[in-house]
């Protein structure tokens, strides 16, 4: 049995997606961000990073994982889905898994932060980050122009990685308009049961409050 525990976040869907891919049991601990849930001493203690998602493997003596790219490499690798064997094609996944990580990740986080969430309206930092993120996603075009995953042939957790921020594009106010790959790619995961099923954990929350938590979290 594996613990989750997750936000609805792009990040936390990641791993919910991958379990549900797998097909395995697990037990979600939702995390809320709003009453700080993720800075708590019982949880920092599994994830001294205090943000989500963490995964417990009580399977393999209590094995806590925090990094939500940490946690797909364990996962694959554990159970041998969803990440090439061969060392070429396993380090071409893993390139698209840190692009992700290093890449789409902060820069579409910083996006959603000030087009949506700080207080006030500061539209150069909202330009840079735009337009870095609508970069980095040309990038992704470019690449599935090439083939029809991240990784090459075969569904990978590179493209598990990319795809809940890809997802929600909108809300970082970044367009995929002409980017035809993309929007393929992203519409060809998204008919995935196991995706549906991962986008929905650990519930629906109503837009409005994770607005107020992410609000609240920038001003600690």
């Amino acid at each position: 049995m594996i613990e989750l525990y997750t936000a609805p976040t792009p990040n936390g869907h990641k791993v919910s997606i991958l379990l549900e891919e797998l097909a395995l049991p697990y037990q979600v601990v939702p995390i809320d961000l709003m009453k700080g849930d993720q800075k708590q001493p019982g949880y920092v203690a599994l994830n001294p990073n205090g943000r989500i998602p963490t995964i417990v493997d009580r399977d393999n003596d209590d094995f806590a994982v925090f990094e939500s790219g940490a946690i797909l490499l364990y996962l694959a690798e554990r159970h041998g889905r969803f990440l090439p064997t061969a060392a070429k094609a396993r380090s071409v996944a893993i390139q698209w898994l840190m692009f992700q990580m290093g890449g789409l990740g902060p820069m579409q986080g910083q996006a959603n932060v000030f087009f949506r969430y700080f207080p006030e309206k500061i539209q150069p930092a909202i330009d840079r980050y735009q337009n870095e993120t609508r970069r980095l996603y040309t990038v992704l075009d470019q690449r599935l122009q090439q083939a029809p995953w991240l990784a090459g042939d075969d569904y990978s957790i590179a493209d598990i990685a990319s795809f809940p921020w890809v997802n929600i594009h909108s809300w970082a106010g970044v367009p995929l308009a002409g980017l035809d790959a993309l929007i393929a790619w992203r519409d060809r995961i998204r008919e995935r049961p196991a995706v549906q099923k991962g986008l929905a954990v650990p519930g629906n929350v109503p837009p409005e409050r994770l607005l107020d938590a992410a609000k609240k979290i920038l001003q600690r």
